[in-house]
């Protein structure tokens, strides 16, 4: 889809005109896939606009440079005032904040350490990921495509480099017909989907694979686990193998793109009953409830962005 331009984009510090936010082509990021980022959500709230879990996506992008051994020169919560501050100034809500750090212009070779660090951070108008019938359940496949294996690429960095990977398994996904695609590890497990994580509902019980079957510490992920544990929801978190996802009661994406997203069917087998299922329908009740403000923010994972008298022109 494409991205719909807004005025100002955060940049090192300060904002910057959309259309002055460019890389030399020799950056090392462009030659060697040298970035950490986010994907984040601000809601728009009948008390105003609210980004969702700023905290915890700053702080992963932290940890996630840290990994790569990327200095960040702000703390936490001065890139979740910058956020704050892009969505007031640029005044589009609901939509999607993008933040990336990034090697930039420096040497030309694999070592990063001697090329400069930038920090940007964009916002924009994005609706729904998987299709605007995605309330509804998606058709999925399992990927040719192996998930990264340990000790090849840092699962636990949402890293620019690792979604080569993602992009293998969407693109086969939907060149075969299907709305995304579910990747296994290097030892046949469930893993996720191209960026997404993924629950199965078998008997009553919440599955979720381990975070060392591949899986990135998604921030949606981990709502969700917090929601099922407030419900009384049995929650396994173990290795799930893939004739699981064929007996499923049911089995959903969940992700700040993918929000909670149903799947109706896997390899064109039909998930349960083919349509959304009761403790998806629960668990959706719930975190739609909080972030459309129609629902307590009990856990604190709203920030408000003060805004004023100013109106959204987001979609």
């Amino acid at each position: 889809m494409a991205i719909e331009k807004t005025e100002k984009i955060w940049h090192n510090g300060n904002f910057i005109a959309w259309d002055d936010a460019t890389l030399h082509v020799m950056s090392h990021v462009v030659h060697y896939g040298s970035s950490v980022f986010e994907g984040i959500r601000c809601y728009a709230l009948p008390s105003g606009p609210a980004i969702f879990r700023a905290p915890e996506h700053m702080q992963r992008l932290i940890d996630s440079a840290r990994i790569y051994r990327t200095d960040v020169p702000f703390t936490r919560d001065e890139l979740v005032r910058a956020m704050v501050e892009l969505v007031k100034h640029n005044a589009v809500w609901p939509c999607y904040i993008r933040p990336i750090v990034l090697r930039g212009y420096g040497e030309v070779g694999v070592n990063p350490l001697n090329s400069p660090v930038e920090i940007y951070i964009a916002n924009y108008p994005w609706g729904k990921y998987l299709g605007s019938d995605a309330s509804e359940g998606v058709d999925v496949c399992i990927s040719s495509w192996t998930r990264i294996a340990p000790n090849t690429l840092p699962t636990m960095a949402k890293a620019g480099a690792n979604y080569m990977n993602s992009q293998l398994i969407k693109m086969e996904a939907i060149l075969n017909g299907y709305a995304e695609g579910i990747a296994l590890d290097v030892n046949g497990y469930v893993s996720e989907g191209s960026g997404e994580n993924l629950f199965v509902v078998r008997n009553g019980a919440l599955h979720t694979a381990p975070l060392g079957n591949s899986v990135l510490p998604g921030i949606t992920r981990d709502s969700v686990l917090h929601i099922a544990r407030d419900l009384g929801i049995k929650i396994v978190e173990q290795q799930i193998p893939r004739e699981a996802l064929y007996i499923a009661d049911e089995v959903f994406f969940t992700g700040t793109a993918a929000e909670i997203t149903p799947i109706r069917s896997v390899d064109k087998i039909t998930v349960g009953k083919g349509k959304l299922g009761p403790m998806t329908k629960s668990l959706q009740a719930e975190f739609y409830g909080i972030v459309r403000g129609e629902k307590t923010d009990r856990y604190n994972w709203l920030t408000p962005v003060p805004v004023g008298a100013k109106q959204p022109v987001g979609v």
